[in-house]
């Protein structure tokens, strides 16, 4: 099973989904099956790449309420992400993440979703837990040479505009999707999420997708306890009845 998850490392409901799908998936019998991809979603394009602003301060200039608006909003966020286990920081930056998901991208060509799924934990816990400007590219490179990527290819990356096409994909990919917000989850291109939904709908989501593409065959003319219809018990041999319930197996053809 494959799942696509759209969402930006500066969206505190991102990181409140992230961690209730994992709970979810931490009791879903079949999670070493399921692949999870990171796709790309900025929640504010716009916003300054040279900028440090904090999160207060541009979303403070932006609401009617001003920043003691913001700052309720953002306490109950963190209330919120504590019930995931989760400690936000008091501050955060507003950055602009367009190459954090560059280099997003690198991981996922580099080392594939588990390096990927590694440096988006990082990045999330970067910019919520330590604070950190994600945006910056030194901050960028630190973490993502400590999460296992390579120094020299990293520093190439945020050079250059490598991996802008694939982050403007994502983004169009979601919108066809109709994706209008994130977190936004999709389940084998089948099954869409909207949202940091609880961890029991996530549950609820995966155990259909699984049955989906793994469909239970019914056997008709035996019973749950393995008893054919005419009470004889199918242990390899072959077996029929006067119907005409007649089969080849291991050991021949019943006659």
């Amino acid at each position: 099973m494959r799942i696509e998850i759209w969402s930006d490392v500066v969206c505190p409901w991102c990181y409140i989904g992230k961690r209730r799908l994992e709970t979810a998936l931490s009791t879903f019998e079949h999670a070493d099956d399921v692949e999870i991809i990171w796709r790309s979603y900025q929640l504010d394009p716009t916003a300054p790449r040279d900028q440090s602003l904090t999160t207060l301060e541009a979303l403070g200039a932006k609401f009617p309420g001003g920043p003691d608006q913001v700052r309720e909003m953002l306490a109950r966020t963190r209330g919120v992400a504590a019930e995931e286990g989760l400690e936000f920081g008091d501050h955060s930056f507003h950055a602009n993440t367009v190459d954090a998901h560059r280099v997003l991208h690198l991981a996922l060509v580099e080392g594939g979703p588990t390096l990927q799924g590694a440096l988006k934990e990082a990045l999330l816990a970067a910019h919520f837990v330590d604070n950190a400007n994600v945006g910056d590219h030194a901050v960028l490179t630190e973490v993502a040479v400590r999460t296992g990527l390579d120094a020299a290819r990293v520093t190439a990356v945020l050079a250059g505009d490598e991996f802008a096409d694939a982050v403007r994909a994502d983004i169009d990919q979601a919108r066809a999707l109709g994706a209008t917000g994130v977190p936004f989850f999709v389940l084998d291109r089948k099954y869409g999420v909207s949202g940091a939904q609880p961890a029991e709908s996530f549950t609820q989501v995966l155990e259909q997708a699984w049955a989906d593409a793994h469909p239970q065959i019914t056997m008709v003319g035996q019973t749950p306890d393995g008893q054919t219809q005419d009470g004889q018990t199918r242990d390899g041999q072959t077996q029929g009845d006067e119907t005409g319930d007649v089969a080849c197996g291991p050991d021949g053809c019943a006659i």
